[in-house]
């Protein structure tokens, strides 16, 4: 939506003065850069908001991210160039707590409509659905479980119900920054809450009659998707996919996939599988792909959310052993 200097648009000027939000910044030179295009300019953290900036926007956005394709979004760190594209947006979409990097960048930042993808819709804790029977296996894996036990779980847009809610209010916050182009914002948000519905519903009708309701992942990434739809994610490591399992930890796995019929452990692809693929080999356990979403890349089961999303939902599906 900001153009070359000296030239500022109607619109920037309507959407700045209706949200009290002081002067626009300076462009950069890439024209493909936030506030060097004549679009709505939003900064996207990571896939899921990219995505929904897209798809809310439509035509009328010129979206951009901070986090690469491929790129763990966990353990982002900004470049200045970031730093200061992310200053000269209109808006940016982001979801506190799960990339500290762009937490930081954002606060200090005059962007004008900072979105915060975690106030639009409920946080939950999801820390004791790993670590859950430490039993007398030492005190330093006491702390650590109280520690994952005390953490919300930001992985919200794994659960369609809570993802289409995000899209409302992030639909609502577009509207209210580029009131020329609302009605278009409006119509978008309603088609893509409708796709969402429609895929939670799909879930909710495969997933509900399986051999077992219990599975394994490589991080817990997916305690809101388990939550929706009746059942139970167990994690090898914690909500930080970088951290690393204890062997008791491992012991209790091995323990569970006997007693609970597991079949499958899961892993993705943006984060090292080694310790998934030992798991299922001391166990006698298959691995399959379980994809958390964070990012799109070749090794993706599909090129968007929802094709992505259909995938896993075949995955746990055959994991479960639906009928």
């Amino acid at each position: 939506m900001n153009v070359r200097r000296p030239h500022i648009s109607g619109i920037a000027i309507a959407a700045a003065t209706a949200l009290g939000l002081g002067t626009l910044s300076a462009c950069s030179d890439d024209s493909s850069a936030a506030g060097n295009s004549d679009k709505f300019d939003v900064v996207a953290s990571f896939y899921p908001m990219q995505f929904l900036a897209e798809q809310i926007g439509g035509d009328h956005v010129n979206v951009t991210t901070l986090t690469e394709p491929g790129q763990e979004p966990h353990d982002l760190e900004l470049s200045t160039r970031q730093t200061a594209e992310l200053g000269e947006a209109d808006a940016v979409l982001y979801l506190k707590t799960l990339q500290p990097a762009v937490d930081e960048a954002v606060g200090q930042s005059g962007v004008k409509t900072k979105i915060d993808a975690a106030t639009l819709t409920e946080l939950e804790d999801h820390g004791d659905v790993e670590h859950s029977h430490e039993g007398e296996e030492g005190h330093a894996e006491e702390e650590h479980s109280e520690e994952e036990e005390h953490a919300l779980d930001p992985h919200v847009w794994l659960d369609p119900v809570k993802y289409a809610e995000i899209a409302e209010g992030v639909g609502t916050a577009f509207e209210k920054a580029d009131p020329d182009n609302a009605a278009d914002y409006r119509k978008n948000t309603e088609d893509l809450v409708k796709k969402l519905d429609a895929l939670d519903t799909e879930f909710a009708d495969g997933l509900k009659n399986s051999q077992t309701k219990v599975f394994f992942t490589n991080h817990a990434a997916f305690g809101y998707l388990a939550e929706r739809y009746g059942l139970t994610q167990e994690a090898i490591s914690g909500l930080d996919p970088e951290s690393e399992p204890s062997p008791a930890r491992i012991k209790e796995l091995q323990e569970e996939a006997k007693a609970d019929g597991v079949t499958t452990v899961f892993y993705e692809t943006l984060v090292s599988d080694k310790t998934a693929k030992t798991l299922a080999q001391d166990a006698g356990l298959k691995t399959d792909v379980l994809d958390p979403l964070e990012g799109i890349t070749d090794k993706s089961k599909g090129d968007d959310y929802f094709q992505v999303m259909e995938a896993n939902l075949q995955a746990l599906q055959k994991a479960l052993g639906t009928t």
